[in-house]
């Protein structure tokens, strides 16, 4: 038996898919479910939601609490997943839009890099960290998986500050893509084998291919470079063929997020680019208010247990890994741990995404060696400024704020040096207490 303690809980939704996922599996039935939110109400919804799942897959005998007490939930606990968003949509995640554009800077999504990605980061790594001290003193032993974003940042900094807990970080971005491009090419994704490699949301695919009947492969890399060299690139898709275009590569993130990371996409002087590439200013802000005005008709649902509950199946990790860990059953993910050779041309210290091999024995990163150089330096791009902002994270020094959003590339191609740092300083002030003192 294996106790799972979620943290975020009330993130109901995403919840209910990792439960659904878990719970689905016979050998994992029994698990131990522990829930913990801060909000009381959305975590008694997340509490029915959790019910109304083993309801459904006929679990008469399923074990679940639901508490604020954060050191209570964790008690004891095998694995901890966290899919909390510090500061909520307001205040926090509508400041980290409304300042920067004040001063000329539009994001998208703005939870991976970017002004809005660092303050993500700066406000969400000391609770990160607070649930990490809880976890030493309750379940030494059990693994860490973080699907909170910014998920580079985040790892790097857990890696530094608690090199002895397991942790993974887990994104579905790698999954994701890859069916997005088997249905784009009217291929069956079951027949197709991929690999890529890199940081979390600047991965690019190493490997694209379609096992053939009588054996061999087709390298589908080939019909996606038709596509981007043809200058005819699918709605959504733009950014993301454009990079291929230029770079050879198919990025794993999709096209709302990479628009932000680079300087090529979004500029206040070359509105027509936001045009020409579909880029959804503000998208985010746009997700969250229709999430905010469909919550009260979905809770609703969700708590009516006239009915059961339908039990699908996502393409997130989590269950995997648990029942791999459980199991002993061999499993492959992609997960962000701390780099120590596994991709050699990038920093040693940053947090790589790479295939992993699951097993009992855990986490077990698989080495991929040296990236394409181009490639790489795009991923060194982002890695500057993680690494500032984990420095700015542990050391509370305010010009390590500064450094880390002065080294953004789409923040610099906006603003100059003085004006970034008023930038910073009015995100600081608005932010308060979602943030520690920086001197």
């Amino acid at each position: 038996m294996a106790k799972i303690t979620l943290i975020g809980a009330g993130s109901t939704v995403f919840a209910q898919n990792i439960l659904g996922d878990v719970l689905s599996n016979p050998e994992l039935a029994d698990s131990d479910i522990a829930l913990f939110d801060i909000d009381s109400e959305r975590l008694s919804t997340s509490e029915i939601m959790t019910r109304r799942i083993g309801a459904t897959l006929g679990l008469k005998d399923l074990r679940i609490t639901a508490t604020t007490d954060r050191r209570a939930a964790l008690k004891g606990a095998d694995f901890v997943i966290l899919m909390m968003q510090i500061g909520g949509y307001k205040p926090s995640t509508v400041i980290d839009f409304d300042i920067p554009k004040k001063f000329g800077v539009r994001q998208t999504i703005a939870d991976t890099l970017g002004v809005g990605g660092i303050f993500r980061a700066l406000r969400t790594i000391p609770v990160v960290f607070d649930v990490a001290r809880d976890m030493e003193d309750m379940c030494p032993g059990a693994l860490m998986m973080n699907y909170v974003n910014p998920m580079a940042m985040i790892t790097w900094a857990m890696q530094e500050q608690f090199p002895d807990i397991a942790y993974v970080g887990l994104c579905h971005s790698v999954q994701e893509t890859s069916e997005h491009l088997a249905r784009l090419l009217g291929e069956d994704i079951a027949q197709i084998d991929y690999a890529a490699a890199g940081i979390n949301h600047v991965s690019f695919f190493t490997q694209f291919e379609k096992r053939l009947p009588g054996g061999g492969k087709e390298d589908l890399y080939t019909r996606l470079r038709e596509i981007a060299a043809s200058d005819s690139y699918p709605d959504g898709d733009k950014v993301r063929f454009a990079v291929m275009k230029h770079f050879g590569h198919f990025v794993t993130e999709s096209s709302e997020h990479f628009s932000e990371y680079t300087p090529w996409f979004i500029k206040s002087t070359r509105p027509d680019l936001v045009d020409q590439f579909q880029v959804p200013l503000d998208e985010y802000i746009t997700r969250c208010e229709d999430q905010i005005a469909e919550w009260e008709t979905l809770k609703v649902e969700l708590e009516d247990e006239s009915a059961p509950l339908e039990v699908e199946q996502s393409n997130e990790y989590a269950a995997s890994i648990i029942h791999g860990m459980v199991t002993g059953a061999n499993h492959k993910i992609y997960g962000n741990v701390r780099n120590h050779g596994l991709i050699e041309n990038l920093p040693s210290n940053a947090a790589v995404e790479v295939p992993c091999h699951v097993d009992r024995n855990g986490i077990q990163p698989i080495r991929v060696g040296k990236v394409k150089p181009h490639l790489a330096s795009i991923m060194r791009w982002q890695i500057n400024v993680q690494e500032m902002t984990v420095e700015a994270a542990l050391t509370n020094k305010r010009d390590h704020v500064y450094h880390a959003a002065m080294l953004d590339p789409h923040t610099a191609a906006e603003l100059s040096l003085d004006e970034i740092r008023s930038l910073c300083d009015a995100l600081i002030e608005a932010h308060g207490n979602y943030l520690p003192a920086y001197r």
